[in-house]
């Protein structure tokens, strides 16, 4: 069946329903387009778009943080039905201990904005068990409310969320990472002075209730007084903690992307003022990826023992690093984004051996709507598929499980692409003075569990899918015996 097209659109989104139905759309209710990944349990999630979902285990409990972008023109503060309360898109939490029956325990309200301008995307959590300052009857979630604040709330309870402190007002914040052993987090914001969106400030947060300011961290060029080209923004950073002594930033999203490693001891100990020398102290290595290709997800690989060279007299077991760009523009109207795999073994000279892209023509995915490109990859370690299985978020190619213990030849070994729903929000692209649009799903991005669980949310609205490996990948994955 073709795509679905919608040309100039004047009214509500009942009424596009109703409207799409009579002319003969696809169905709702059709099945998923799957393979080796099946659908194990579904939650709408009041129909906000979301954008990063994180998993722990909370007192046996598992609970899964939701981190949503703003609302829609059409539904700008839907209704949580919890409280009865119109409530910006923020942060759900829900309890998905029985993964059959996710069940919705308590909505943050976010900033107020529609898309990337309000709610609150980016979540992290640890536990006061964890933390060296932390209260050990507590777990605390770290979140960005809008572009503005960074934000910490005890979740000890998870129904009954309770602020604990703001740091603010910012720019740009977005996607931090938050070590749980030493509380170190790198939070991905904007500072007054600063030449760029988004750079990075590092914070003790070992008490979450009293962070202490460490430093601020970027790109030589972008930090206040530099002259000439501004450098490419940060999108996120991800850090192996004082074990690894290494933090891997990616810049970038869609173009001009770049993968820089850090000595994470020198980042925390150097000197903080931010010179062009000072910058640059921590810097181990870095890859310069081409115009077009960015850095949305820099995932470390390491110690990976390679089976092809296991009789060689060395190169048996190398570091690589998961680059991953985001699409962004509908309908293919961009370069596509994919994974990109890149040897790091030499840190200080790194290099790409290996890619992997859905084929675009095994779906029409070009002209299903909306983005068809990767997003992220699950940035979760579990020994059950860390160096074995990476999962994309791949938009309207749904998400994809490629198997990487050969890091130099990834292949596809699983997929799923969820139905639409009533609550599935249309695309569109510009067509001369007109719009076109079309329903199509939008994954968004993806996380993994202890358990085997994998969890996808969708950026149009159709919630959170939690899905298992079946058949022959589900042999990949180092389940327990």
């Amino acid at each position: 069946m073709k795509p679905l097209q919608i040309r100039c659109i004047p009214f509500g989104a009942l009424a596009l329903m109703a409207w799409l139905t009579a002319i003969g759309a696809p169905k709702l209710g059709d099945p998923p387009e799957a393979k080796d990944l099946t659908l194990v349990g579904y939650h709408d999630l009041q129909a906000r778009s979301a954008y990063q979902p994180l998993v722990r285990e909370q007192n046996g409990r598992w609970i899964l943080y939701v981190g949503h972008h703003g609302g829609t023109e059409g539904a700008p503060k839907p209704i949580n039905a919890l409280t009865g309360n119109a409530e910006f898109n923020g942060t759900s939490i829900l309890d998905v201990t029985n993964p059959r029956a996710p069940r919705l325990l308590a909505h943050i309200a976010g900033e107020e904005g529609v898309g990337e301008a309000g709610g609150a995307q980016m979540v992290r959590v640890c536990s006061g068990k964890e933390l060296p300052r932390g209260d050990p009857a507590k777990f605390y979630l770290l979140r960005s409310f809008g572009n503005a604040w960074q934000e910490v709330w005890d979740v000890g309870d998870p129904s009954r969320p309770r602020l604990l402190t703001r740091l603010g007002p910012l720019k740009g914040t977005h996607k931090n990472w938050w070590e749980c052993d030493t509380g170190i987090a790198y939070l991905v914001s904007g500072v007054e002075g600063w030449r760029t969106r988004r750079m990075t400030q590092v914070y003790d947060f070992s008490d979450p209730a009293k962070p202490r300011f460490i430093r601020n961290f970027g790109l030589p060029g972008q930090q206040p007084g530099a002259t000439g080209d501004v450098p490419v923004e940060l999108h996120g950073p991800i850090s192996t903690g004082p074990a690894g002594n290494r933090v891997y930033f990616g810049y970038g999203t869609n173009k001009a992307g770049m993968v820089q490693i850090v000595d994470r001891k020198k980042l925390l100990e150097g000197p903080p003022e931010p010179t062009t020398a000072n910058l640059l102290y921590p810097e181990v290595g870095r890859l310069v990826l081409p115009p077009n290709v960015g850095a949305h997800t820099a995932f470390p690989l390491l110690k990976m023992d390679v089976a092809e060279f296991a009789h060689d007299k060395d190169g048996g077991t190398r570091d690589f690093v998961a680059v991953v760009d985001e699409s962004l523009v509908n309908e293919c109207q961009e370069a596509r984004q994919m994974l990109w795999i890149a040897d790091i073994t030499t840190e200080s000279r790194p290099f790409g051996v290996a890619s992997f892209t859905v084929p675009e023509a095994s779906g029409d995915f070009c002209t299903r709507g909306g983005r068809f490109g990767t997003h992220s990859s699950n940035e979760n370690v579990t020994p059950i598929y860390y160096r074995r299985i990476l999962f994309l978020a791949h938009f309207n190619a749904g998400v994809r499980a490629v198997d990487i213990r050969d890091p130099y030849h990834p292949r596809e070994v699983a997929y799923f692409i969820p139905s639409i729903t009533a609550k599935t929000e249309p695309r569109c692209i510009k067509i001369g003075d007109a719009e076109r649009c079309k329903l199509a799903i939008q994954t968004n991005n993806v996380e993994v569990d202890d358990r085997g669980y994998i969890y996808a949310v969708d950026r149009a609205n159709t919630g959170l899918h939690i899905l298992e490996l079946t058949g022959e990948a589900r042999k990949i994955a180092a389940f327990p015996r």
